[in-house]
Protein backbone atom coordinates (compact mmCIF):
# COMPACT_ATOMS: atom_id res chain seq x y z
CA UNK A 1 0.00 0.00 0.00
CA UNK A 2 1.18 3.25 -0.91
CA UNK A 3 0.53 6.88 0.11
CA UNK A 4 -0.68 8.86 -2.62
CA UNK A 5 -1.99 12.51 -3.00
CA UNK A 6 -5.23 13.30 -5.07
CA UNK A 7 -5.76 16.82 -6.64
CA UNK A 8 -9.10 18.35 -7.21
CA UNK A 9 -10.04 22.41 -7.65
CA UNK A 10 -13.42 24.29 -8.31
CA UNK A 11 -14.13 27.76 -8.34
CA UNK A 12 -17.14 30.16 -6.74
CA UNK A 13 -19.11 32.56 -8.49
CA UNK A 14 -18.82 34.49 -5.20
CA UNK A 15 -17.30 34.93 -1.85
CA UNK A 16 -20.41 33.14 0.05
CA UNK A 17 -20.57 30.97 3.01
CA UNK A 18 -22.74 28.40 1.53
CA UNK A 19 -21.27 28.11 -1.90
CA UNK A 20 -17.88 27.78 -0.77
CA UNK A 21 -19.42 25.05 1.77
CA UNK A 22 -21.56 23.54 -1.01
CA UNK A 23 -18.28 23.77 -3.85
CA UNK A 24 -15.86 21.81 -1.05
CA UNK A 25 -18.30 19.23 -1.02
CA UNK A 26 -19.27 18.77 -3.98
CA UNK A 27 -15.41 18.46 -4.86
CA UNK A 28 -14.57 16.05 -2.10
CA UNK A 29 -17.33 13.84 -3.42
CA UNK A 30 -15.97 13.89 -6.79
CA UNK A 31 -12.51 12.75 -6.04
CA UNK A 32 -13.89 10.34 -3.27
CA UNK A 33 -16.43 8.35 -6.30
CA UNK A 34 -13.58 8.86 -9.40
CA UNK A 35 -11.15 7.00 -6.92
CA UNK A 36 -13.17 4.70 -4.76
CA UNK A 37 -11.90 6.01 -1.42
CA UNK A 38 -13.31 6.23 1.99
CA UNK A 39 -12.55 8.15 4.79
CA UNK A 40 -10.57 5.45 6.67
CA UNK A 41 -8.65 5.87 3.57
CA UNK A 42 -6.99 9.36 3.95
CA UNK A 43 -4.16 10.49 5.51
CA UNK A 44 -4.99 13.70 5.54
CA UNK A 45 -6.53 16.67 3.57
CA UNK A 46 -5.00 19.72 2.69
CA UNK A 47 -7.45 22.44 1.36
CA UNK A 48 -6.09 25.92 0.26
CA UNK A 49 -8.19 28.80 -1.31
CA UNK A 50 -7.51 32.19 -3.19
CA UNK A 51 -7.10 35.52 -1.09
CA UNK A 52 -10.63 36.59 -2.48
CA UNK A 53 -12.36 33.64 -0.48
CA UNK A 54 -12.48 34.72 2.79
CA UNK A 55 -16.18 33.93 3.98
CA UNK A 56 -16.12 30.38 5.28
CA UNK A 57 -13.05 27.96 5.92
CA UNK A 58 -13.32 25.33 3.29
CA UNK A 59 -12.94 22.23 5.78
CA UNK A 60 -16.20 23.04 7.73
CA UNK A 61 -18.14 21.24 4.65
CA UNK A 62 -16.20 18.14 4.83
CA UNK A 63 -15.76 18.56 8.73
CA UNK A 64 -19.67 18.15 7.92
CA UNK A 65 -19.73 14.98 6.07
CA UNK A 66 -20.49 11.79 7.81
CA UNK A 67 -17.71 9.60 8.71
CA UNK A 68 -15.20 12.47 8.28
CA UNK A 69 -14.82 13.94 11.78
CA UNK A 70 -11.57 12.39 12.69
CA UNK A 71 -9.82 12.86 9.17
CA UNK A 72 -7.36 15.46 9.71
CA UNK A 73 -7.82 18.53 7.51
CA UNK A 74 -5.50 21.86 7.19
CA UNK A 75 -6.63 25.49 5.60
CA UNK A 76 -4.07 27.61 3.70
CA UNK A 77 -3.88 30.49 1.73
CA UNK A 78 -2.97 29.77 -2.06
CA UNK A 79 0.24 31.78 -3.38
CA UNK A 80 -1.15 35.28 -4.72
CA UNK A 81 0.90 34.82 -7.85
CA UNK A 82 -0.37 36.51 -10.95
CA UNK A 83 -2.23 36.44 -12.62
CA UNK A 84 -4.14 33.57 -10.78
CA UNK A 85 -7.40 31.61 -10.98
CA UNK A 86 -9.86 34.02 -9.00
CA UNK A 87 -12.31 32.18 -5.88
CA UNK A 88 -10.54 29.18 -6.33
CA UNK A 89 -10.84 26.30 -3.93
CA UNK A 90 -7.96 23.67 -4.17
CA UNK A 91 -7.96 20.11 -2.05
CA UNK A 92 -4.85 17.65 -1.65
CA UNK A 93 -6.53 14.62 -0.51
CA UNK A 94 -3.33 12.27 0.68
CA UNK A 95 -4.63 8.52 0.84
CA UNK A 96 -3.82 5.57 1.33
CA UNK A 97 -4.43 2.99 -1.43
CA UNK A 98 -2.91 0.34 -4.10
CA UNK A 99 -3.73 2.48 -6.83
CA UNK A 100 -1.03 3.30 -9.11
CA UNK A 101 -0.07 7.03 -10.00
CA UNK A 102 -1.59 6.00 -13.24
CA UNK A 103 -4.75 4.87 -11.74
CA UNK A 104 -5.47 8.08 -9.14
CA UNK A 105 -8.04 10.58 -10.90
CA UNK A 106 -7.71 13.90 -10.32
CA UNK A 107 -11.04 16.07 -10.28
CA UNK A 108 -10.81 19.94 -11.47
CA UNK A 109 -14.17 21.39 -11.76
CA UNK A 110 -15.82 24.99 -13.04
CA UNK A 111 -13.36 27.05 -13.96
CA UNK A 112 -11.01 25.03 -12.11
CA UNK A 113 -10.46 22.73 -15.31
CA UNK A 114 -8.45 25.34 -17.06
CA UNK A 115 -5.80 25.17 -14.31
CA UNK A 116 -4.65 21.40 -15.44
CA UNK A 117 -6.76 20.55 -19.09
CA UNK A 118 -4.30 18.22 -19.27
CA UNK A 119 -6.23 15.76 -16.45
CA UNK A 120 -9.50 17.72 -15.84
CA UNK A 121 -11.95 15.53 -18.12
CA UNK A 122 -10.34 12.19 -16.63
CA UNK A 123 -12.89 10.32 -14.87
CA UNK A 124 -14.36 14.15 -13.32
CA UNK A 125 -18.25 14.16 -12.92
CA UNK A 126 -19.30 17.36 -14.68
CA UNK A 127 -20.04 20.20 -12.93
Amino acid sequence: MWVRGIRGATTVERDDREEILTATAELLRGIVEANGVVPEDICSVLVTTTHDLISAFPAVAIRELAGWELVPLMCALEIPVQPSLPRCIRLLVQVNTMRTQSEIRHIYMNEAKKLRPDIADAGAPQG
